[in-house]
This record gives structure tokens, sequence and C-alpha cells, in this order.
């Protein structure tokens, strides 16, 4: 999975298209990636004793890698992700439009 936490993303399928956020929580096993004011979801949840409150609870709901592209914070735009090793042997991610090294 190329997403990783605290990479800023943006919606290109699925109900919330065009929208950005910053990744929250990624899940590599299933890859999905929980993103900040995206795919709001309603949960009805009962009251569990005096912490938990009842009610309709509003909340993120994982999205598959797949309908997310990374926006690259040289070039501001939604970019396809490369991966390359550095002379020290260390594995990056990079951009492919504008060849910035990401991390």
């Amino acid at each position: 999975m190329r997403l990783k936490k605290n990479d800023n993303v943006l919606v290109i399928a699925g109900k919330d298209k065009g929208k950005t956020g910053k990744v929250r929580y990624a899940f590599p096993r299933t890859d999905r990636v929980l993103v900040e004011g995206v795919n709001m979801i309603k949960r009805h949840s009962r009251a569990g004793g005096q912490a938990k409150q009842a009610g309709i609870i509003e909340r993120e709901a994982p999205l598959h890698v797949s309908n997310l592209m990374l926006l690259c914070s040289k070039c501001n735009k939604p970019a396809r992700i490369g991966s390359r090793e550095l002379a020290d042997g260390k594995s990056v991610r990079y951009c492919k439009s504008c060849n910035e090294v990401i991390d």
C-alpha cells in the first residue's frame, strides 16, 4: 500500500469525489484508509452507562486506496506514486509527474 498516515489525498471515485483530506489511519491488510471528513456515515448507538452517549453519531468510514490519489506537496496536483532506492539504499516514494521525493 502506497498511502501512509498524514498524507494529503484526493478522492477520485464515489460519493465524495473531489474532496480532499488527510489520512488519519491506514489498514494495510484490507487496503483501506480513514480520511478526515470524507465518507461520513451515521451510527446509531445505545447508551453504555454514564460515559457513552446514546443517539446518532456521525463518523468516517474507511475508503479503499484505489479511490484515492496522493496530492503532491510540490506540484499540488494528484499524482501517481512510484518507489525508488536512493544512493544510500533507502527506499522512498516519489511523484511520477514532477519526480519529487515525497518522504
